[in-house]
Formats: C-alpha cells, sequence, structure tokens
C-alpha cells in the first residue's frame, strides 16, 4: 500500500496538469471491462484522463436494460451514450479471467453468492475448453455476448441505426500484453 500512498501524493503536485479537467469530461468512448487489476484500460490504450469513461464490472457483465430497476451498469452506460455523447463502447474481456473460466468449468460459487449471483447475468453461460487457463474461447464468446446485450438497451440500438455510435468486441491477452479485435468479417478476433 506504501507505493500507491507516496504516488497520489506526488501525483497532487502537479495541478497544472489536471486543471483543464475541472472544466469537464468529453470522452469519446466508453471502456467496459473486468474488475480484475491486470486490466488497465489506460495503460492499454495509452488514454489520458478524460479521454476515456469507464466501466468496470466482474466479468465486464452487460445486465439486462430494464428501467424499472435499474443497475448502476445500465445508468454508467446511459450517461456515456446519452449526456457524454460518446461515440464508440469498446467491450473488452481478458485472458485468465476468473469470472468466465468459473462459468465455462460450471465451478460451484455457493461461498461466494453476491458474485454466483452477479455472474448469473452472464447468460448465456459462455462454453469453451474447461482445461485451457487462457479461457480464450469462453472470453470471447461472453464479450460478443455482452455486445448482443448492449444492442438490447433502447437508447444503444436507437444510436446504432442513427449511425452515432459503433461497438467494438476486443480480447487482451494478460500473459502477452496484446489486444484482439473482433472482425465482423471474419467472425474472429485478430490482432490490432
Amino acid at each position: 500500500m506504501q507505493p500507491l500512498i507516496d504516488n497520489a501524493r506526488m501525483f497532487g503536485q502537479r495541478p497544472e496538469e489536471f486543471a483543464r479537467l475541472a472544466e469537464g469530461q468529453s470522452p469519446q468512448v466508453l471502456f467496459i471491462t473486468c474488475s480484475d487489476s491486470r486490466v488497465v484500460p489506460a495503460l492499454i490504450t495509452g488514454a489520458r484522463p478524460g479521454e476515456l469513461f469507464e466501466l468496470r464490472t466482474a466479468g465486464n457483465i452487460v445486465p439486462p436494460y430494464t428501467s424499472e430497476h435499474p443497475t448502476s451498469e445500465a445508468a454508467t452506460i446511459e450517461y456515456a451514450v446519452e449526456v457524454l455523447g460518446v461515440r464508440d463502447i469498446v467491450v473488452c474481456g481478458h485472458s485468465h479471467c476468473g469470472a468466465v473460466g468459473a462459468l465455462v468449468r460450471g465451478d460451484d460459487l455457493d461461498a461466494v453468492p453476491a458474485v454466483r449471483d452477479w455472474l448469473a447475468n452472464a447468460t448465456p453461460r459462455p462454453t469453451g475448453a474447461a482445461e485451457d487457463p487462457e479461457v480464450a474461447e469462453g472470453v470471447q464468446a461472453h464479450v460478443l455476448t455482452q455486445l448482443l446485450r448492449l444492442r438490447s438497451y433502447p437508447f444503444i440500438e436507437k444510436k446504432l441505426k442513427e449511425r452515432q455510435l459503433a461497438l467494438h468486441a476486443w480480447y487482451y491477452e494478460v500473459h502477452k500484453g496484446a489486444v484482439r479485435a473482433h472482425s465482423t468479417e471474419t467472425d474472429t478476433f485478430e490482432a490490432l
């Protein structure tokens, strides 16, 4: 913890670098990814403060849309699209994902009921080789499912029809530091 505290102290000693951020934000991209500590969107993309609007959830799950019982995830997505006017949404899964791995393997998650119930939002359950530590196939299928889920949000569907929004599926390889993007032409994840 001490190195983090030391950096936070130093970080605050450069106010001139951050003064413009007080004027507001206008990110062009909503980046939805896993809460995993090995996935750092700004590091992966090279984004500076104010350039990415981030939503991090266990397993980069986009929950079903409902206006009756809204989730914080849906509120974040709605704010990014309707208020901030992001033009792109990236859903980024990653190799070695514990959440997707648990789903692929069918792990017993009764000891962590909040995790179990949250992961129930990942329907349909991703499939893949249970023995693959990267869970590449499962994660990639899961990311595409989350894009489909996004399309079911009414404001997303509207922006897509108006060509004011684009959706992107990415797969981050933790062990290589490489990113693959889904190609609709080949229906595969290809190196950026």
